[in-house]
């Protein structure tokens, strides 16, 4: 019995919701940031809380949820959803294929002569599912459900491509120690897999030790969340009572409608003070800018042209070229994972952190205009 696709448009009508409120964060995190109250926004969020920063809280362990859930929908799309056949898997795979290599691509030729900005190449190549979807929500009907199933399905293959890039890529220097702690308690939490414990719980309290152990190894903590999703038990035959399931159905609010906008009202805050038009052209932004609008819609529109003309897939159900050319422009709007991987990128440099909103949010908002305008146009 296969539910995956009730469940898929469930969480696209989460994502969807989540995108607006995501949208309202980000633009208050810019007003305030722009505004007297900025110095009280940056002290609060560098005060120390049991040794770390409330801003180390937000993007080390709330996030790791985020990254849970993340991986919760992976694992249920490969085993019994969207992605369960190798049918299903060409257009959105290599649709995602395209839109990750073709912005780095603009991102590094835009910045061979700065061996240091180089290290942010990956931060144009994620697509920000909640505000894609939350766009196209606006547009209602306008948009035929097959798109909005592939956008999602392509988002979901988008974000396990940005999970294996933070841990190839952007792992500090490692405790070997805590590092082998880690891999003890990954050991444990697949023989509970294997065992058949059904129980959240032994696997919930083993996680929060993965989370302290990655924390400490100097491989980034939000991965914690991936590789415990990974080891949940899923029952496809009965849903109802699937540990998976319970787990996501139970996380999916609180990180679509609090978690996401908390990291969006943190991290999206950059004063334009000392940022004038000239900057835009910095090899950051620029890049940045560059790969989410121009990239973007080069790597997914040209994939997926590829695919269909070379008959190794079908164009979604009921859409036209240009409606899926104007979601290919809204797989520009980069924000949450972009932002995230931007920090890890840089995190020592204010200025570079800064540089990097303006560029995903010039980006973004270019993307989500162009899109928007395509699709309003598209029969």
């Amino acid at each position: 019995m296969r539910n995956s696709g009730g469940f898929l448009r469930r969480f696209i009508a989460h994502e969807a919701a989540a995108g607006l409120v995501l949208m309202g964060a980000a633009a208050l995190a810019l007003v305030v940031a722009n505004s007297p109250l900025f110095e009280a926004y940056d002290h609060a969020l560098h005060r120390e809380i049991a040794g770390l920063s409330l801003l180390h809280w937000i993007n080390d362990a709330l996030m790791a949820v985020f990254f849970l859930l993340v991986g919760l929908e992976i694992k249920r799309e490969v085993v019994d959803g969207q992605l369960s056949r190798w049918d299903q898997r060409v257009l959105p795979g290599l649709a995602a294929l395209g839109g990750m290599a073709a912005p780095a691509l603009f991102y590094v030729l835009i910045n061979l002569g700065g061996p240091e900005t180089l290290r942010g190449w990956a931060i144009p190549a994620a697509t920000d599912i909640a505000f894609a979807l939350g766009v196209l929500s606006l547009l209602g009907p306008r948009v035929p459900a097959s798109l909005k199933v592939f956008l999602a399905a392509l988002a979901i293959i988008d974000d396990l491509g940005a999970v294996v890039i933070i841990a190839l890529f952007y792992t500090a220097g490692l405790d070997l120690f805590a590092l082998g702690g880690a891999g003890l308690v990954i050991l444990l939490l697949v023989a509970f897999n294997r065992a058949g414990v059904m129980r959240l719980a032994p696997y919930l309290v083993l996680g929060l030790v993965l989370w302290v152990l990655v924390l400490r190894s100097g491989v980034h903590a939000t991965l914690a969340g991936v590789i415990l999703a990974l080891t949940i038990p899923l029952e496809i035959r009965k849903p109802g009572l699937s540990p998976l399931f319970k787990l996501e159905h139970a996380i999916q609010p609180w990180v679509a409608f609090l978690i996401v906008p908390i990291f969006g009202f943190a991290n999206a805050g950059v004063s334009f003070a000392g940022f004038s038009f000239a900057s835009l052209l910095d090899p950051v932004p620029l890049g940045i800018a560059a790969g989410l609008f121009l990239g973007k819609q080069l790597g997914v529109f040209g994939m997926l042209v590829l695919a269909v003309r070379s008959g190794w897939a079908q164009l979604p159900e009921k859409a036209s070229w240009r409606q899926a050319y104007g979601v290919s422009l809204l797989c520009g709007i980069g924000f949450t994972m972009s932002l995230f991987i931007g920090l890890l990128a840089f995190p020592t440099s204010v200025h570079l952190q800064d540089e990097v909103k303006l560029g995903v949010i010039l980006g973004s908002v270019l993307s989500g205009l162009a899109g928007a305008a395509v699709l309003l146009r598209a029969r």
